[in-house]
């Protein structure tokens, strides 16, 4: 797999913080298991086995950073290579790096529910997670498959969740180094995740930008609670003069009306942009229009 050359993704395939922090510490536990640690030592300390909780319990994390071998460790560590930069540019090094453990005890809490027996080893599942999470951001984004056939990131995730399914029910796993329900469970948390993050949250902002009060809006022509007045024509002098007075303060405040217009059909704009493509899609332009927002909801 491989990524088209432009210059947005070229950009966004520079090795982040997080990235290269979790290549590397698999990359040393690889270097051990072949030169001063037997594999099935490694596995038995640090693979995952539900037989051995609650007295394991540390192996629901370690296990993503044991492999069964080199290509185990190349195919992991290439996928999150091309998956995982462009998101931690836009959520940071803390939330990418927590995310990628979720996605590992995702793998875990499957691996349990369908009682899967002996040790589970791999990053696997959490790099099927950051990959889920990739495809929901820029679903349109093509991967080249096999370096020659292009594929949209959504199309090669689902394939890959469907193809894991299948291997997973069918029993073709061997039950010691690949846990087909544990790549599955890294996806769908991954998803969840995501869902929980994303749509509460935008909902939210659209209530509290629609209950703002408009600071431009013209007084009343007359007040509420106008007292009555024994004549008539007094009345009838009070209400004409105030309704010059209003008469005046929309002719000028026309075009404040159709600045504020505008904005908020911006605004809605930049919101629907980020619910499709993730705030990451944003220009410069627009993010300013989101900080303006949220300096009036903050001042108000």
């Amino acid at each position: 797999m491989s990524f088209p050359a432009t210059y947005e993704q070229q950009e966004h395939q520079n090795l982040t913080p997080g990235v290269q922090a979790i290549i590397a510490i698999n990359v040393a536990v690889m270097f051990l298991q072949l030169t001063l640690v037997k594999f099935a030592d490694v596995s038995a300390a640090f693979g995952f086995d539900s037989s051995a909780l609650p007295g394991h319990w540390w192996t629901g994390i370690t296990y993503m950073f044991v492999h069964a071998g080199p290509a185990h460790l190349i195919a992991n560590m290439y996928a999150l290579y091309l998956f995982g930069p462009r998101l931690e540019h836009g959520w940071g090094y803390r939330k990418f790096f927590w995310f990628y453990l979720l996605c590992g005890l995702g793998g875990v809490a499957f691996e349990m529910l369908f009682i899967r027996t002996g040790s589970v080893v791999g990053a696997s599942a959490g790099v099927f997670g950051v990959m889920t999470a990739y495809a929901m951001q820029w679903p349109e984004e093509e991967v080249y498959l096999a370096f020659v056939v292009p594929v949209r990131a959504r199309t090669l995730v689902v394939g890959f969740f469907v193809f894991n399914l299948m291997l997973g029910i069918i029993g073709t796993s061997d039950g010691a180094n690949l846990a087909y329900f544990a790549h599955l469970g890294g996806a769908i948390a991954a998803y969840i995740y995501i869902r929980m993050a994303t749509s509460p949250g935008m909902d939210q902002v659209r209530q509290r930008v629609a209950n703002l009060p408009d600071a431009d809006e013209p007084p009343r022509a007359i007040p509420r609670n106008l007292p009555r007045r024994e004549r008539g024509d007094e009345v009838d002098d009070i209400v004409a003069k105030s309704k010059a007075i209003a008469a005046k303060r929309v002719a000028a405040t026309a075009p404040s009306s159709r600045r504020r217009e505008a904005k908020a059909e911006e605004l809605n704009r930049v919101l629907d942009k980020i619910s499709q493509h993730g705030i990451e899609s944003l220009t410069s332009d627009e993010r300013k229009v989101l900080e303006e927002m949220s300096r009036r909801l903050r001042d108000r």
